[in-house]
């Protein structure tokens, strides 16, 4: 099976268990998801598969989207639900206004330090795997961009918010800031993610769906191919053209757009490679699927 899956993941699953769920219920082997969700949270997981996956690539600057809520009085060594109370405890004594004050800290571009439990890599081992082991985690600074961050209510102790963040941005981390700022240390509580890229918690099917579903009514649930990364053109050749592009050849294609990238078809659903343009209407195949 070729395409890309959106899938509502549940929580109290990894994403690598999603993979391996999907591959049982498809029988497709090479499956790779677009941008890990945490065990708690849940939400639009993508996930390409077969020949799709050499797509991935394309894919890794994708904005993301969440609603969530955030629980004020301890901090946590994941920075999250799942993790231990790190700290004493303390009361919020903010109101929503004072917490909208301070969260205005977390928008634009800015350096965040992601958590010691996450799927950072450090020297090629996952970061998460290093803590768990009592090593030392000195993990860097990343340079992401906050879009959007609004806290929309306050009940208790707990805030609800809703965020737009580059990619490699943590949502865990600007909880956990928030409640340092806040004097009394905070956690992300829930997490749900309501659009990766230009797919949606609407497109998405549930992991129910997934097991009940025939391959054939799987096919008809994929997003439609030229509807896949929207900022590359669409181009239909004959089978000529699609030959010297399978070779690795350069060919002229009816695309005046000027866009750097291109989506090569030989049929309406066939998506047979990704070509850059060299100059005029000159293409370059970079990726060929079949």
């Amino acid at each position: 099976m070729n395409g890309l899956l959106v899938l509502d993941k549940p929580s109290g699953v990894t994403s690598h268990d999603v993979v391996a769920i999907v591959r049982r219920a498809t029988g497709e082997k090479s499956i790779g998801h677009l941008g890990t969700l945490d065990p708690m949270a849940t939400g639009v997981l993508p996930l390409l598969l077969g020949k799709y996956t050499r797509l991935a690539q394309f894919f890794g600057q994708a904005e993301k989207h969440y609603i969530g809520h955030i629980r004020f009085g301890f901090a946590t060594d994941t920075f999250d639900a799942d993790g231990v109370q790190a700290g004493e405890a303390r009361p919020l004594t903010q109101s929503l206004e004072e917490l909208r004050a301070l969260g205005q800290r977390f928008r634009g571009e800015m350096d965040q330090i992601p958590p010691i439990f996450s799927a950072k890599k450090i020297n090629g081992v996952a970061a998460h795997k290093l803590a768990r082991a009592g090593a030392e985690v000195a993990v860097k600074p990343a340079r992401i961009t906050i879009h959007n961050f609004a806290l929309t209510s306050l009940e208790g102790d707990t805030a609800a918010f809703t965020m737009s963040v580059s990619a490699g941005g943590y949502v865990r981390s600007v909880a956990h800031e928030l409640g340092q700022l806040a004097g009394c240390g905070a956690h992300l509580s829930s997490l749900r993610r309501t659009q990766a890229g230009v797919f949606r918690l609407e497109q998405a099917i549930t992991i129910d769906q997934l097991k009940s579903a025939s391959v054939f009514e799987l096919q008809t649930l994929l997003p439609h191919p030229r509807t896949l990364l929207p900022e590359m053109p669409s181009v239909t050749v004959d089978d000529q053209v699609a030959g010297r592009l399978r070779n690795g050849m350069q060919v002229n294609l009816p695309d005046f757009s000027h866009a750097p990238l291109l989506k090569v078809f030989t049929g309406p659903t066939e998506l047979l490679a990704i070509g850059r343009r060299i100059a005029g209407t000159l293409v370059q195949p970079i990726v060929v699927l079949n």
